[in-house]
């Protein structure tokens, strides 16, 4: 006998298309009736209730396609569960610098032998470029190739890394361009090992809250300027700081790259689920948040969407996950990975990755200089050819 719980759920799930104990990949396997009543917390309950055992799906990211598609998350029942986090974005900054230590404790400081097993060589996770690249490695390189060459990387130019995670595009661009590269982090298990993988290179790997680069360097001293990844972490009651520091650090004459995860939509806060376990104080910026933030500061020279890209990328990472699994259950770390944390890496992989394929995520690269300062066309978006 079916409750009226279980009633719900179902047609909840059915507007996507997806049964429950159906024999299609998409469809949920049940395994404890206390999914149910967990579903009705909505994607935080959903994901927890994954993460538990609860149910199991053969393609997550089957799954998400088909909930995205149709719109499921805009639901009464999911818009509710949203609701206090969206008062807590509203009400407070998520984004201080206690709640920027927050996901720097809760992710970037978990061991690194954990992200040996699954990024590339250049430890680039973010998304990776698959135009030509046919591996992650590959793809590595194509996307920081496309950084140095959009920003026109010079010999002796002094480069700012905002967010410089385990240093490889610092390595990069000074190994392959012989820039000057400081990069920045809080993040001290990153930073002691960028310390050690760009030694010998024009490096200098500080620990440094963004808010205090100003007190740390004088005004004009970067001739060019990158985040990579590191916006998502900032949250849109800081996108003006923290694009104002950067426009007094840099010259004139310089030049700026963002690359970072988009919104289809103007939002406060990123998904509950992925808030909690995945990425503390969170968010991707709309359009609009950007435009805001950036006006009277910063001209786009040039705006390009490769999200597509990174669902490949996501689902590299996965896959090497999956493969590499022994490896990480027998780190010796302060974390334990256990099932639990497979689970939930798996479904924070799989679930992103059909956010890109959806559109409902995108991830930009924004090109800009000083407002004022431009030299012309930016040769990239100049497509006529003689």
């Amino acid at each position: 006998m079916r409750t009226p719980v279980q009633d719900f759920v179902r047609r909840l799930l059915a507007q996507a298309d997806i049964a429950l104990d159906g024999k299609r990949p998409w469809d949920i396997q049940v395994g404890n009736p206390r999914f149910y009543r967990r579903v009705l917390r909505g994607s935080l309950g959903f994901g927890e209730s994954y993460v538990d055992g609860d149910w199991d799906c053969a393609s997550i990211d089957g799954l998400f396609r088909r909930i995205i598609a149709t719109n499921v998350p805009a639901s009464a029942l999911v818009a509710l569960n949203k609701a206090l986090l969206h008062a807590r974005s509203r009400l407070t900054n998520l984004q201080t610098r206690m709640g920027s230590r927050a996901i720097v404790e809760t992710h970037y400081d978990l061991d690194h032998r954990l992200y040996e097993q699954f990024l590339g060589p250049w430890n680039q996770y973010t998304c990776c470029f698959f135009n030509r690249a046919r591996t992650l490695e590959e793809a590595e390189v194509e996307k920081l190739e496309m950084i140095c060459n959009k920003l026109d990387l010079r010999e002796g130019e002094r480069v700012l890394d905002i967010g410089c995670g385990w240093g490889g595009f610092a390595r990069y661009a000074a190994a392959t361009r012989g820039c000057e590269v400081t990069g920045i982090s809080i993040s001290r298990e990153q930073i002691a090992y960028a310390r050690d993988f760009t030694a010998g290179l024009p490096v200098d790997i500080v620990e440094c809250d963004y808010r205090d680069l100003p007190r740390r360097f004088e005004a004009g001293r970067f001739d060019k300027a990158v985040i990579v990844g590191m916006l998502e972490h900032v949250g849109y009651k800081n996108y003006r700081r923290i694009f104002g520091i950067i426009h007094s650090l840099l010259k004139d004459s310089g030049s700026f790259l963002l690359h970072t995860i988009g919104n289809n939509r103007v939002s406060r806060i990123v998904d509950p689920w992925i808030e909690k376990y995945i990425f503390r104080n969170s968010m991707a910026p709309a359009m609009e948040q950007l435009a805001r933030a950036l006006e009277g500061l910063f001209v786009v020279q040039d705006w390009e969407n490769y999200g597509h890209y990174y669902a490949p990328t996501l689902a590299e990472w996965q896959a090497r996950f999956e493969a590499n699994w022994p490896r990480i259950a027998a780190i010796d770390s302060a974390r334990r990975f256990d099932a639990r944390f497979r689970r939930m890496f798996n479904y924070y992989f799989l679930s992103c990755k059909a956010g890109f394929e959806t559109e409902f995520l995108h991830l930009w690269h924004l090109v800009m200089t000083k407002e004022g300062h431009g030299r012309g066309v930016y040769p990239r978006v100049n497509l006529l050819h003689t």
